[in-house]
């Protein structure tokens, strides 16, 4: 069997990280990763470029030399408090204008296969009760940051009609897995200290993903011939409401969830009287997707389940948590 080489963006990134060492486990792949730090610290084994990011400009063709698939995670990421003066602006420069230079290259070293990973926000900001977002939905951005991945995606597309090299664009939904950030390191946070929280009483319906979860579909999309030219949604394939997640997760650190059951229509007025309806969106609202077409096209299920998933995140947290 032949050697494969494999490029990463965002080597030591969240999802980057986790999807390089999960490569390194074949005995006939090589790993360049792409990075902004020194280092990846994932293995030896990997070649770091240092990468000055995708508002550079930077010459990678020497990086990208031998490559059959670039595996693309690196991006200006969504902040809940963005100071800069013109959001969209920043986000196109970053996640349109560099993503697609980087195609560029990748297309001209004569790369095989580009993985774009997107973002849902690219299908919107949440779904009605009963109804789901698919991979094959008409696009509706909303925000500044889901705008310039539709964007990005768009210019991809056509790329890959000028080129012919192939691209698979993955939407993954809220991506959590051991070392999570952020919000969801914050519920765990709360959880561990028996904080009383308000949310015993919603009744959404969220999809996640493992990060495990994520990770494999990606390797799945990287050698199957039906995911050329694709897209496709990421979840566990099941789904929670705000309140059962914090329950679940609760259990998996060997807590009890102190819920109390305030109305949610008295919350939700109150956090957008406060200017905080996107949040509101989030812990109230729902946000589900169909992942059917991953198992129809590439015969692909979520090989963790949420509990086990959830069980590996708490414990991660549970063993590097400060006290």
């Amino acid at each position: 069997m032949s050697t494969k080489t494999f490029l990463v963006t965002g080597g030591s990134g969240f999802v980057g990280r986790a999807l390089i060492g999960q490569l390194l486990a074949s005995a006939h792949c090589r790993v360049v990763a792409l990075s902004r730090r020194a280092e990846t610290a994932v293995d030896p084994s990997v070649r770091t470029v240092q990468w000055s990011g995708l508002d550079s400009g930077q010459d990678l063709s020497e990086a990208l030399q031998g490559v059959d698939c670039v595996v693309h995670t690196a991006a200006r990421v969504h902040v809940m408090n963005e100071v800069t003066a013109d959001p969209l602006a920043a986000f196109r420069q970053v996640n349109v204008r560099g993503t697609l230079e980087l195609a560029r290259q990748a297309a001209a070293a004569g790369v095989r296969r580009f993985i774009f990973v997107s973002s849902i926000k690219v299908n919107g900001e949440g779904t009605a009760p009963g109804c789901v977002y698919t991979a094959d939905d008409l696009p509706a951005p909303v925000d500044p940051y889901g705008i310039s991945k539709h964007e990005a995606e768009q210019a991809l597309q056509s790329l890959a009609l000028d080129t012919g090299m192939e691209v698979v664009i993955i939407r993954p939904v809220l991506v959590y897995g051991p070392g999570v950030k952020a919000n969801f390191l914050s519920m765990m946070r709360w959880l561990d200290r028996g904080v009383p929280l308000p949310f015993g009483a919603v009744d959404n319906r969220r999809s996640l993903v493992a990060l495990d979860n994520l990770v494999d579909l990606v390797l799945t999309c990287i050698e199957h011939p039906a995911a050329a030219n694709q897209i496709f949604l990421a979840s566990d394939g099941d789904d929670v409401s705000t309140t059962r997640l914090l329950r679940l997760l609760a259990a998996a650190m060997g807590r009890t969830a102190r819920l109390l059951p305030v109305p949610v229509a008295l919350m939700d007025g109150a956090a957008r009287m406060l200017g905080r309806s996107a949040l509101a969106q989030r812990v109230f609202g729902s946000l589900q997707v169909d992942i059917s077409k991953n198992q129809r096209l590439l015969n692909w299920v979520p090989p963790v389940t949420l509990d086990r998933a959830l069980q590996r995140t708490a414990q991660h947290f549970l063993d590097t948590r400060q006290t």
